[in-house]
């Protein structure tokens, strides 16, 4: 092979190596979206439901003031008590939610246990919010 014929098929694996690594390199939008959640959730977790609405997507804030999110915490989640396990039962993308704008949301289900309630399924629903990071929207406890 020739000089300028090594350099080419060099410069097309190159190419090739770049956007595999990228394609597959790519966090997918369902373990993003968990990511995210579960770092809300650790705020709920602790307590601090006004750091948790503060950092929430602005479809939440917009929906529910900081004070009305800090007064259900308290009278719904807190008497559930600390948790005890948590673990991700469901993730599923999508671009539609009933009551909501178009967009990238994640709905992700949790099977947690809480030390005055051993059976519960969290609902947290996080989306791509204006500034490109996954937000939680969404907070549900059965």
């Amino acid at each position: 092979m020739n000089t300028k014929l090594n350099t080419r098929v060099i410069a097309l694996f190159a190419v090739i190596a770049a956007s595999a690594s990228l394609a597959f390199g790519a966090e997918k939008p369902e373990i993003a979206a968990q990511k995210a959640a579960e770092q809300w959730l650790a705020l709920v977790d602790a307590g601090k439901y006004g750091e948790s609405w503060e950092t929430a997507a602005a479809f939440f804030k917009g929906a529910v003031t900081k004070d009305q999110w800090q007064t259900s915490m308290v009278s719904l989640r807190k008497p559930l008590g600390d948790l005890v396990s948590r673990k991700l039962k469901t993730a599923k993308y999508t671009k539609t939610l009933p009551g909501a704008p178009d967009g990238e949301y994640v709905v992700l289900q949790f099977d947690t246990s809480l030390a005055n309630k051993k059976e519960a399924v969290e609902t947290v629903t996080p989306l791509l919010d204006k500034d490109g990071k996954w937000k939680v929207s969404g907070y549900f406890i059965k």
